[in-house]
């Protein structure tokens, strides 16, 4: 480990949010992961006689109102909260981060109708909260864990859009952008080679 990681390292450990998170964040991982391999029932098992059993050592969390083992359900629920995490971020993300380059590139290139559509659209979509979304998608296409990705996925693009729009606007003022624009570099070449990298940074926060 270089001097750098280990200073950067340090730093992190000194802050107890970064901590905590980490600690919370590997133990739903481990949980994800153990549950492909194992749990002490299986979690869709119904077992009325033994329903509303409080905690012990038979069941360590105590059991639901249809007798299902309530720590077998909490690992097995691990992997759908990872999967709806990644998939629904990598939705906002995908979507978000090319609508705010889009918006940015635009108004910096004197097409500022582009850049205002854009963020008037993103505003109508805040209009409808993730759970809102999702209850009128179930209601049309049925329940189901797609559903909820693509409600939180959908709620997200907004979110990624505004951020990256306000971080690459400061980017395209920078000289080191100018200097491209005289080299002839167009707007994608810019935004690929210039705009991203500067902005990855706020960009790998959201995300996480």
């Amino acid at each position: 480990m270089t001097g750098g990681m280990r200073s950067r390292t340090a730093r992190a450990l000194h802050h107890k949010s970064f901590v905590v998170g980490t600690v919370l964040t590997l133990l739903l991982a481990g949980a994800a992961l153990l549950s492909l391999l194992w749990t002490p029932y299986p979690p869709a098992d119904i077992d009325i006689p033994a329903k509303l059993q409080p905690p012990s050592a038979a069941h360590w969390l105590g059991t639901d109102s249809l007798g299902r083992d309530i720590t077998s359900q909490l690992l097995v629920g691990a992997q759908n909260s990872i999967v709806v995490g990644v998939i629904a971020v990598g939705i906002g993300l995908g979507l978000g981060v090319a609508l705010g380059c889009l918006a940015s590139a635009s108004r910096a290139n004197g097409r500022g109708w582009v850049e205002e559509l854009i963020m008037r659209a993103s505003d109508f979509t805040f209009a409808f909260p993730a759970l809102l979304s999702a209850i009128m998608l179930t209601a049309i296409y049925g329940p189901g864990l797609v559903m909820s990705i693509v409600a939180i996925g959908i709620f997200n693009i907004p979110v990624f859009a505004r951020i990256t729009r306000g971080a690459a606007n400061a980017v395209w003022t920078r000289d080191y952008i100018t200097a491209a624009r005289a080299a002839g570099k167009g707007p994608l070449a810019i935004t690929l080679d210039h705009v991203l990298p500067n902005i990855a940074n706020v960009l790998i926060v959201q995300a996480s």
